[in-house]
């Protein structure tokens, strides 16, 4: 694997600046003032994404009126941006007027490797930065901001908006796919005979698995407009796919010999999740069925985890929350399971449960 196909590694906010002493106030004022520019700075990279110069500048470094020639962008305007972005190290001024891109902007693109395009790109939507502004709502009264501000729930606000709601879903599944190949060693669905996915969408997850696993079946499960839009993720293994159209809170469940969650139970709080989790253990009954949930673990400490921030994403949009070891064996054991496995932290991960 090149450098460049890495999983790029998120810095913690710490590291922007040299620690400071504990005496030292006019530096621990420096770095405060470093972390309150995260909205304008996730603002200016998303700019300069749109206006694709971080491909622009693959080849090497360029005069910024050589860049804004081919970015269809004022010069001095663009000048200002790349000056304040290459301050934060995504880009850097290799001379007076001359910009290069860094490692850090390499991600920007678009059709790289773990490219960060689509996250980019989500955090600027107003569904998205407009429910932040209203972060204080969501700590006073412990709701999502969405309702609030967008005047209905996130899910609610997609139906309505479908532009958003393509983006989202568009995210999601490109985001999605970075680490099915990892997820699904660890599953290793060529043991199952019958792997129900519940919640799968248009069902990519579902397609990698049959596809390494050919003597398997899958049961796709979904709302029906979602099923409904799957046939083109489903081309190559649609003969061993039964689309079951069905809502995981008030439908039966399929029997399977597997069953799959994937990134479905952070969206919603405990209660609703163990419903959920209580009717996959209904369907199962006195079999043994094993539950694979994908989905991230948090880790401890003060330590930077991106779990951490997807937590308050869950918090201010959704109404979900991203969960502990310690919280998600305490979930499973309400709704009958155990968990089985040490999944990673900060990471996605599979979680291996099995009933009890």
């Amino acid at each position: 694997m090149t450098a460049v196909e890495q999983r790029p590694e998120t810095p913690s906010p710490a590291t922007l600046t040299p620690a400071a002493g504990p005496g030292d106030a006019g530096a621990h004022r420096d770095r405060l003032a470093i972390l309150t520019c995260g909205l304008r700075l996730a603002h200016v990279i998303s700019a300069l994404a749109e206006l694709e110069v971080p491909t622009i500048l693959a080849g090497g470094p360029l005069p910024v009126g050589e860049i804004a020639a081919r970015a269809g962008a004022d010069p001095d305007a663009l000048h200002r941006v790349l000056r304040m972005a290459a301050s934060f190290g995504v880009f850097s001024e290799v001379a007076p007027g001359e910009f290069a891109a860094t490692a850090l902007a390499t991600p920007m693109r678009s059709g790289v490797p773990y490219s960060l395009r689509p996250l980019i790109d989500y955090g600027t939507k107003p569904f998205v930065a407009g429910p932040y502004g209203a972060l204080a709502h969501t700590l006073r009264t412990g709701e999502p901001a969405t309702r609030a501000v967008l005047g209905t729930d996130f899910w609610g606000h997609l139906r309505a908006h479908p532009d958003d709601e393509a983006f989202f879903d568009s995210m999601m599944t490109e985001l999605g796919q970075w680490e099915t190949a990892r997820h699904l060693d660890a599953i290793d669905p060529g043991r199952f005979g019958v792997l129900a996915d519940l919640g799968g969408g248009h069902g990519h997850f579902l397609a990698a698995a049959l596809t390494r696993a050919p003597g398997t079946r899958g049961i796709l499960v979904d709302h029906p407009a979602v099923l409904a839009d799957a046939d083109g993720v489903l081309a190559d293994v649609a003969d061993r796919v039964e689309r079951r159209p069905g809502d995981l809170f008030a439908d039966a469940l399929p029997q399977a010999d597997a069953y799959v969650l994937k990134a479905v139970l952070h969206n919603w709080p405990d209660a609703e999740v163990a419903t959920i989790l209580r009717r996959v253990r209904e369907a199962i009954g006195e079999a043994g069925t094993p539950l694979f949930v994908v989905e991230q673990v948090v880790g401890e400490g003060d330590g930077f985890d991106h779990g951490k921030v997807l937590d308050v994403d869950m918090l201010v949009l959704f109404g979900g929350r991203e969960r502990t070891l310690g919280q998600w064996r305490e979930t499973f054991a309400a709704a009958g399971f155990a968990l089985v496995n040490t999944p990673d932290t900060g990471r996605w991960t599979v979680l291996h449960a099995e009933p009890v």
